[in-house]
């Protein structure tokens, strides 16, 4: 597989960071791949920008740090004016339509979806925002299989919670499957 390095960025609160957590230990755990996550945010409690770096692989991997991301996910307008100039070439800058108001890029695949809105219409819960963002990630880039999150997922959150974050990590395959549909 072709090392795939990504940015998941957004502000505090969003769950960006529990987002890449939960993608790494999918990868490691269940898809006998190697990952790295590593994270930076502001001082502030909530609110605060919030930046996590997640490599997956199938060899070692020997830095950390992503400086040109193929995937790289914007949640807030702050956040995407800060990182969209570090996207590789032909990458996939992802964006929340709600939060963000993207400008056209020639050398990147722009991808603008409505998660918050559809996370509200069907669950009315913001809580599984994140969750959503991850299963349109997995459905856009192929890394890993549902199943995998959803077994990370089992371990880190309480029961009663589980099947409201199946509903919105399908959801947010869905939302990118359809965008492929529309094409």
């Amino acid at each position: 597989m072709e090392r795939c390095r990504m940015v998941f960025s957004g502000s505090g609160g969003q769950g960006v960071i529990t987002a890449a957590i939960i993608l790494a230990e999918a990868a490691v755990l269940y898809e006998d791949l190697i990952a790295v996550q590593s994270q930076s945010y502001g001082p502030e409690a909530r609110g605060g920008s919030t930046r996590t770096d997640v490599i997956i692989a199938d060899s070692e991997i020997y830095f950390p740090k992503v400086t040109q991301p193929n995937v790289l996910v914007c949640l807030t307008q702050e956040a995407y004016n800060k990182f969209h100039p570090i996207i590789r070439p032909g990458g996939s800058l992802i964006t929340d339509t709600r939060f963000v108001k993207t400008e056209r890029r020639v050398d990147a695949r722009q991808i603008e979806l409505a998660m918050f809105q559809a996370v509200m219409e069907s669950i009315g819960k913001p809580i599984v925002f994140n969750i959503c963002m991850l299963g349109a990630v997995i459905a856009i880039t192929g890394l890993v299989r549902p199943e995998s999150i959803i077994r990370v997922l089992e371990t880190r959150i309480p029961p009663s919670f589980l099947e409201m974050n199946q509903k919105a990590l399908d959801l947010g395959i869905t939302i990118a499957q359809n965008l492929g549909s529309q094409s």
